[in-house]
């Protein structure tokens, strides 16, 4: 094979970069000879090469590890912008190594789940609201809210000129609730509790699509799982 060995890479691991599977059921694909490298039937432990043609089952797999999607906790006071003019903007914080740019935004006085790509194909595909796409949020309120409220933001509050989408609300307790959005229009739940007489004191994002934000601290950012980036691309075609 080509390449050195400070070059090569596990095949298992090779096979999971290309977003088909797993690891684990990359093991299982090469313990059943369904993998070659360069014609040559593949075993555990094999590495591959810069330049090595390696197919699962006769079709050509390729490894997209030129394309980088993590998911990062941003913490208050932080800008989704990346407008490096601005001293609080998230690219200069994250200090990632290649140039990577957020999909979508939340406001500098709110946290939690953003996801940041260099793959510029699914930022807009990501983004269109008419996709239905759910971002799920933590949020607290001023006051405590009753089931009045609840009703009146599920079924849709005025927002920007519009009746907000339907949407799904958990109470966590009195103050706080789960949210469930299938839009994203600017300020939208701060602008929907302002509405109904509250103000927004805590907004968190704690998912976005398939992607959890767990707990991961704030400030931290970690790479997105084959799984999880399997059906994230999944979902957005």
């Amino acid at each position: 094979m080509s390449g050195t060995e400070s070059d090569s890479i596990r095949i298992n691991k090779y096979i999971a970069s290309s977003g088909l599977c797993s690891r684990r059921e990359a093991d299982t694909l090469i313990e059943n000879g369904q993998v070659t490298i360069n014609g040559v039937i593949a075993v555990q432990g094999s590495k591959v090469n810069n330049g090595d043609i390696v197919e699962v089952n006769g079709q050509k797999i390729t490894p997209e590890d030129d394309m980088v999607y993590i998911a990062f906790n941003k913490p208050l006071g932080i800008t989704c912008t990346t407008d490096t003019r601005d001293p609080s903007n998230i690219i200069d914080y994250i200090g990632f190594e290649e140039r990577i740019f957020p999909v979508g935004r939340l406001d500098k006085n709110s946290s939690g789940l953003i996801i940041l790509t260099n793959d510029g194909s699914i930022v807009n595909k990501l983004l269109r609201a008419e996709n239905g796409h759910e971002k799920e949020y933590l949020v607290t309120v001023n006051r405590p809210y009753d089931k009045e409220f609840i009703n009146k933001m599920e079924s849709g509050v005025p927002v920007l000129g519009q009746l907000t989408l339907p949407c799904t609300l958990k109470p966590v307790n009195n103050k706080s609730f789960k949210i469930t959005l299938h839009q994203g229009l600017n300020r939208q739940i701060r602008r929907m509790c302002e509405y109904l007489g509250y103000k927004v004191t805590k907004l968190k994002r704690i998912r976005f699509l398939n992607i959890i934000l767990g707990d991961l601290e704030p400030g931290k950012w970690r790479y997105l799982t084959a799984k999880e980036k399997k059906e994230l691309l999944k979902d957005i075609k």
